[in-house]
């Protein structure tokens, strides 16, 4: 008789099953909360658990929750809000030309925008910088990735058809080039961006992949904006979960993401081995020492709300997503003191994203997330169905990471070097 674990998954079951077990939002919190019960423990290779620290994490996140949004009215975190950075909305800028599309183009060509947005969000490094060229306007980091690839979608970078630029489809993303990425994210030998290469490869093998999959991609002119009709016959009475559009998001561009690991010949993506977790066996079921995250995917589902909203659509099991898994998230946890390494001379070295270390510190950050989330909730009297993870994100950790980071460190960088080819963070 097959065994169940703790996470769900039947210690003998079909290698499809656990494939779509390791694709959803709920192995994200399984997997990440058996490490941290391990740190829980002090049993981490490399993370020591200060609990007493805690309090004082979420009170600094409320602190800046309040300065940030002081009428309370948080907005979710997602792609829109780095493109009204420096108190100008770049979405305004397309307004005469969007209110002549019907609705549901307008869904479209913003989904398109979102998607090549966030795949072109992995951390830029701390030497990148882009000039905004109607402003002057000088940006580094995520905010600078968004304007960059605002300007260049609006440029028609993505687009294969001159008359349409406003757009993403298979044709132009196929014949991106290094080169003009390069250009268009102003990049010399004065100014590198990490992982440039890595990042035109990953939307080189979108394009490939919006051709592959019509159901989701449509089939005259394949876009990533047609995933919005795939998404309205998945929806009941107007609403659809937010499950759905991550499950929708893991399955049609899971195949764009290079190098990482497969399971029955699906590329899993954001998903990494961990030796403290049980290895696969009869018993514990194949997969079992993999850790999902899934940063970029729930990242991009949280940047595909608000179009979805404006189409009608009400979105529901949102807080069955995670947090995010990133080193603004992560770091906020070891500068507040909640999180150290047991060993000071890691902090010396740069470390791979598929390294145990690198893993235990994503896995801890989900859960931690969640437990500060709850705290605040409860300072405030309000639930997760008033606040959201998402608005705590934006309101919120990402924020308080970021600024406590530029307390400490000259430039705000992490507290942990980071290897980055543009895919991950």
């Amino acid at each position: 008789m097959a065994s169940s674990g703790k996470d769900g998954v039947v210690g003998s079951a079909h290698p499809t099953a656990v494939v779509a077990y390791l694709q959803s939002a709920a192995a994200v919190r399984d997997r990440s909360c058996a490490l941290f019960a391990l740190a829980e423990q002090d049993q981490l290779q490399h993370f020591r658990y200060h609990p007493d620290a805690l309090p004082a994490a979420a009170d600094y996140v409320l602190a800046v929750m309040r300065q940030q949004y002081p009428d309370g009215n948080v907005p979710f975190h997602s792609r829109w809000r780095h493109f009204e950075v420096a108190g100008r909305s770049r979405l305004a800028l397309l307004e005469p030309g969007l209110s002549a599309l019907d609705a549901l183009e307008q869904a479209r060509l913003k989904v398109d925008l979102a998607i090549t947005s966030v795949l072109l969000d992995a951390g830029a490094g701390s030497r990148w910088r882009y000039v905004e060229p109607e402003t002057g306007i000088e940006f580094q980091r995520s905010e600078g990735l968004a304007i960059a690839s605002f300007h260049a979608f609006t440029a028609g970078l993505f687009s294969s058809q001159p008359d349409r630029s406003w757009q993403a489809d298979a044709h132009g993303l196929t014949q991106l080039t290094t080169a003009h990425l390069a250009q268009a994210f102003q990049v010399n030998d004065g100014n590198r961006l990490l992982g440039l290469e890595g990042r035109v490869a990953l939307l080189q093998k979108l394009g490939h992949t919006l051709q592959k999959q019509p159901q989701f991609f449509g089939t005259d002119l394949s876009r990533p904006g047609h995933l919005v009709d795939y998404w309205l016959t998945q929806a009941t009475d107007n609403r659809l979960s937010a499950t759905t559009i991550l499950q929708t998001i893991l399955q049609g561009l899971g195949p764009i993401w290079p190098g990482r690991v497969e399971l029955a010949g699906v590329n899993l993506g954001d998903v990494w081995p961990h030796p403290q977790l049980p290895a696969p066996s009869s018993d514990n079921g194949l997969g079992s020492n993999l850790v999902p995250f899934h940063k970029l995917s729930q990242w991009l589902t949280y940047s595909l709300l608000e179009p979805l909203q404006d189409l009608g659509l009400t979105i529901t099991d949102l807080d069955q997503l995670t947090g995010l898994a990133e080193y603004r998230n992560g770091g906020l946890f070891i500068d507040c003191g909640v999180l150290s390494l047991k060993d000071a001379a890691a902090l010396e070295i740069s470390h791979a994203p598929g390294s145990p270390l690198i893993v235990e510190w994503r896995a801890l950050t989900l859960c931690l997330l969640d437990a500060l989330a709850a705290h605040i909730r409860q300072t405030l009297g309000m639930d997760a169905e008033t606040l959201p993870l998402v608005k705590i994100l934006q309101g919120g950790t990402w924020t308080a990471g970021r600024q406590i980071a530029a307390e400490k460190r000259t430039g705000g960088t992490p507290p942990i070097q980071l290897v980055s080819d543009g895919t991950v963070f």
